[in-house]
């Protein structure tokens, strides 16, 4: 092979940069980042009620990629543990994706339809609130609740969540115990 040749063949792995050539691989040079061609869009972190600004990054349909929002006035881009690992938490393959019931003195798990487990869960609570409202306490004055259910909720519920929870189980159904374990 002659110096010329040699030179040339060496010399395409260089790339001009400011300072001068920098070596790249072909592979590097080819390689893309993961959010190349994605959509991204803004949302709020669903951890806590901080209200944390992320971008989500969709391509084909599926989420690519979760990071702060450098333009959100309240984290400036940067996420806590929690919301740094929201992405893992939207696609991780341990994450289930259809509705498990174990019936009483059962040993096992069973996969049920969306649809059953609604059905079941309605019945239930108004089983429930029918054998348990009270209208009005022995003195004469209205009240309009159930004690016998309460609701806890996550910390993976974002804060419109918790709005239509407190309006649906508090005033619709007439439950006081309603609570949140998100920590701030």
């Amino acid at each position: 092979m002659n110096a010329q040749a040699l030179s040339a063949g060496f010399f395409k792995n260089f790339i001009a940069r400011p300072g001068g050539a920098q070596p790249f691989s072909r592979e590097s040079i080819e390689k893309m980042p993961r959010t190349a061609g994605a959509r991204v869009f803004r949302s709020v972190c669903p951890y806590c009620g901080v209200g944390c600004g992320q971008l989500i990054h969709v391509r084909e349909g599926k989420i690519v990629h979760i990071e702060g929002d450098p333009e959100s006035p309240i984290n400036r881009g940067t996420l806590c543990p929690k919301g740094a690992a929201t992405y893992q938490y939207v696609v991780n393959p341990a994450r289930l994706t259809r509705c498990l019931y174990r019936r009483p003195y059962s040993d096992h798990w069973e996969e049920v339809s969306l649809d059953w487990a609604m059905d079941q869960i309605a019945r239930r609570i108004k089983e429930t609130r029918d054998a348990t409202f009270v209208d009005r306490l022995p003195d004469g004055r209205v009240v309009n609740h159930c004690l016998a259910i309460a609701s806890l909720g996550g910390a993976t519920l974002e804060v419109e969540e918790n709005y239509l929870i407190k309006k649906l189980l508090n005033g619709g159904l007439g439950i006081l115990s309603i609570e949140n374990q998100a920590r701030i």
